[in-house]
């Protein structure tokens, strides 16, 4: 009845999600409706994996291209809820046939995406517990299976408030396969008949591959700061830039060497770092203005605002901090690159979305809070000031790592039967 409900109020809604949506042209206009061009392709199974954007692209990366390795004549659409996150799908899971934007949570698109798409098998990662995803794309006879699934305390809260209907929607799923005990423990309060299977983050699995495999750093990005130390900023919020520039120029006072990076999480937002650091007196240069090797080598702040590139970098950092951690609402950004790189790792107190991940690296040393620029500057002067604590730090953040990896591994196990069956 509530599901009924929520689709009867959805429908007027639907021209004002649309532009709150803001498809930038045709084709996301359609493909929000479920009227993405899909090509018309025999084959099995038929996958349909839904991601809300780049992180939870690269989380779930393995285990696509598990899939698509273990059955060659798989047809896969990969559905994200932003353009970045669509481009990031196409260019790291090649061998998918289709990357669209998400149609909009409405039983109307949702069907219309569904009766092109005619996947066997659904995976929603993650969050991404859209009640329309999950009725209708069991109704169509789908098998629904969330994959690397968490849940906050924060969201549990707000999902009570409506709990029939995400019973409903949930109760729709045949498997759960979540990061952590806890994540397990709070989709039980939903009472689900679905089997729930703890099989860890698998983007642990995905940085550690990363890291063996990553490609060189570029020499434009080589040649800044060569010999000294580097503070990395990122994945950066709206407001947090302000306090690492506040932090930084103390830091100077002490160890006037170092030299900082800031990677901002969204690169439209780079204008906003640059008036940052001009209102803090500190010169810069973006990565994408760099024409030369020698073009950084005598800065002190690098704005990298170029797509895919901080992975590799975290390589040349001393110090990492990951962004979306200062204020509430974000979540706190994954950590694991830097630590999986032997980088220890400062990190705001709101990383709930992180908790398990950020407890164990901070009970092992790995890690540790930070709530202010006061807070960066006590902590990141430890390490900076004795080098052996801070590359004993680096070690143990990779180290209380191994606990959390090998969930693709378990999810490719768990998911192989439903796979044969869809």
């Amino acid at each position: 009845m509530l599901s009924a409900l929520y689709n009867l109020l959805w429908y007027p809604a639907l021209p004002f999600a649309l532009l709150a949506a803001h498809p930038a042209n045709v084709r996301e206009y359609r493909e929000r409706l479920g009227h993405g061009d899909f090509p018309d392709t025999v084959g099995a199974p038929r996958i349909w994996i839904h991601a809300a954007s780049v992180g939870e692209i690269e989380a779930i990366r393995p285990v696509a291209n598990g899939l698509l390795e273990r059955h060659p004549g798989a047809i896969m659409a990969i559905t994200t809820m932003t353009a970045a996150g669509r481009e990031a799908a196409e260019r790291r899971i090649p061998g998918a046939a289709a990357w669209m934007l998400a149609p909009l949570d409405n039983r109307r698109a949702v069907r219309s995406f569904l009766e092109r798409v005619r996947p066997g098998v659904v995976l929603i990662t993650e969050t991404e517990i859209w009640p329309n995803y999950f009725i209708e794309s069991e109704r169509a006879g789908a098998t629904v299976v969330v994959v690397n699934g968490r849940m906050s305390e924060r969201s549990l809260r707000r999902y009570l408030r409506v709990r029939a209907l995400f019973c409903d929607a949930l109760g729709r799923a045949a498997l759960i396969l979540t990061q952590s005990e806890n994540d397990a423990r709070r989709y039980a309060k939903f009472d689900l008949a679905a089997k729930v299977v703890v099989t860890g983050n698998t983007k642990i699995e995905a940085a550690d591959a990363d890291v063996a495999n990553q490609n060189p750093i570029r020499r434009e990005l080589m040649a800044f700061a060569p010999g000294r130390n580097i503070l990395v900023a990122g994945s950066t919020a709206p407001g947090e830039e302000a306090v690492i520039a506040d932090a930084y120029r103390e830091l100077r006072k002490d160890f006037p060497r170092l030299a900082l990076t800031i990677a901002p999480r969204h690169l439209d937002r780079t204008a906003d770092v640059e008036n940052t650091l001009r209102a803090a007196s500190l010169d810069y240069v973006k990565v994408s203005e760099l024409n030369s090797p020698g073009a950084a080598r005598d800065a002190d702040v690098l704005i990298l605002d170029t797509m895919g590139e901080l992975r590799s970098f975290y390589r040349r950092g001393a110090i990492a901090f990951v962004g979306g951690s200062l204020a509430p609402g974000r979540g706190g950004q994954n950590p694991a690159e830097p630590a999986l790189v032997e980088v220890p790792v400062l990190i705001g107190p709101y990383h709930e979305n992180q908790r398990d991940i950020v407890s164990s690296m901070v009970s092992s040393g790995g890690a540790r809070i930070v709530n202010n620029a006061r807070d960066i500057v006590i902590e990141a002067s430890k390490w900076l000031g004795d080098d052996a604590a801070r590359q004993q730090a680096g070690r143990s953040a990779r180290a209380s790592m191994s606990s959390g990896a090998g969930g693709a591994r378990l999810a490719l196990k768990q998911l192989e039967a439903l796979i044969n069956l869809g």
